[in-house]
């Protein structure tokens, strides 16, 4: 699942060597923290959150043929 996500991920982006995926595990599900570069941001968000909506309904379709939930979370860059 994690590689249906990268794959994804790196169709929206520019820079495609800042992706970084983390796959936490929760009691619940479990949850795949996106780190993409700042300029990328807006991309994989989109206008009102419609791009980042599309991303986490596509991954439903995994998580429900493997019986699990996902979560997918935008990590937030510090700034420098």
């Amino acid at each position: 699942m994690k590689d249906v996500l990268l794959s994804i991920i790196s169709a929206i982006v520019e820079n495609q060597d800042a992706i970084e995926i983390k796959e936490e595990t929760q009691e619940d599900g479990v949850n795949y923290v996106v780190t993409v570069a700042k300029e990328d941001m807006g991309r994989v968000i989109g206008k009102n959150g419609k791009v980042i909506r599309a991303i986490r309904n596509v991954m439903k379709i995994p998580a429900i043929k493997n019986n699990t939930k996902i979560f997918v979370t935008l990590a937030e860059i510090p700034q420098e």
